[in-house]
């Protein structure tokens, strides 16, 4: 016997409710979106997967433009954005905190505990125990042109003296605490000063200017030297026999304490931006672009010099080199050492 099939039909009232309420959801489901961003924006907080990386002490886009001894053995740097490095024997690198972040150019120590260091717009930091604390000296004589420190020397009893821009040439009695000016300022940058004995000051800078002083700075001679190049640095094995050295290569010695300079012809013209004398090797030593450097050995007719490049493929300049046991400490684009014959720079980690 045959059933009817039995058919199921939808009541319009029934159909129509589900209609309005899909299209209810689907209407909701953009602020439901919106309302569910927000709570996760305001209240959940995302947590760091992994730990954080600190950068070296040292970074590769650090530039170390002045190298000093400092406490036990130890050698002081400074470098940009007022970086203070303190380098021990076994060549680890520590920060020491500093209260500014302006680039310095130098630095100098008075003795293991004392030292200063200047740089960009005339800052002058000193410490007293070593570099465990660095304060700002105050009242800086300043000019209203330009306003930058290239070098420091340090001399006896808290006697320090900074040159740089605008012709500054200040002078500290106190270990860098307080600064007078020695000289009215002018349109000449200032690059180096040796400090000899008896209060006699030898200034190089721009243009092949030199001054001498026989008083500590109370009044000044020019003195005429045999080049138009900007001389970048000078040392003294004693009062009477000196080394200026400066761009293009250029040597400039003298015999009579800076009053008169002879110009020694080298094949070499790369810029030398740094000298000094190394009593124990009884040998000038001079640095600067291009990993160039040269020496100096006195003869019966004065300096023999020899001239080479730290390697065939280290070509960074270097603006101070420093005398530490048997080997050259270089500052500049890298930090390294030198032997004499092999270029071993300074790892950053």
């Amino acid at each position: 016997m045959n059933h009817p099939a039995s058919l199921r039909i939808e009541s319009p009232s029934r159909s129509n409710e589900q209609r309005r309420l899909s299209s209810l959801l689907v209407s909701a489901l953009p602020w439901t979106i919106i309302a569910g961003l927000l709570y996760a924006g305001l209240f959940v907080k995302p947590k760091a997967v992994g730990g954080s990386v600190t950068p070296p002490v040292l970074e590769r886009r650090d530039r170390v433009y002045g190298i000093t001894h400092g406490e036990g053995g130890a050698l002081l740097a400074a470098a940009s954005n007022g970086k203070i490095l303190a380098i021990d024997k076994g060549r680890k690198i520590t920060r020491q905190a500093t209260p500014v972040d302006l680039s310095l150019q130098d630095i100098a120590a008075f003795d293991a505990m004392h030292a200063v260091a200047v740089g960009n717009d005339n800052v002058i930091l000193y410490t007293g125990d070593g570099g465990r604390h660095w304060a700002k000296a105050d009242n800086v004589p300043r000019s209203q042109v330009a306003n930058k420190l290239n070098r420091v020397r340090t001399g006896a009893n808290g006697m320090a003296v900074a040159v740089g821009e605008m012709g500054a040439l200040l002078r500290s009695q106190d270990y860098g605490k307080t600064w007078q000016r020695l000289r009215e300022e002018e349109d000449l940058a200032w690059n180096d000063v040796a400090i000899l004995d008896g209060g006699t000051f030898v200034v190089v800078g721009e243009f092949g200017k030199i001054l001498r002083s026989e008083d500590g700075g109370k009044r000044w001679e020019k003195q005429a030297a045999p080049v138009a190049s900007s001389l970048m640095a000078t040392a003294f094995r004693d009062a009477s026999n000196g080394v200026a050295v400066g761009l293009d290569g250029i040597v400039l010695t003298t015999s009579d304490g800076g009053r008169h300079w002879t110009s020694v012809k080298l094949a070499a013209h790369d810029h030398l931006l740094d000298v000094l004398w190394n009593a124990d090797k009884q040998e000038w030593f001079a640095v600067g672009a291009l990993g160039r450097w040269i020496s100096g050995t006195q003869g019966a007719d004065g300096p023999q010099w020899n001239s080479g490049v730290l390697g065939e493929h280290t070509l960074s300049w270097h603006t101070r080199v420093l005398a530490a046991g048997s080997a050259y400490w270089l500052a500049g684009a890298d930090v390294g050492a030198w032997d004499g014959r092999q270029w071993t720079p300074l790892d950053s980690h």
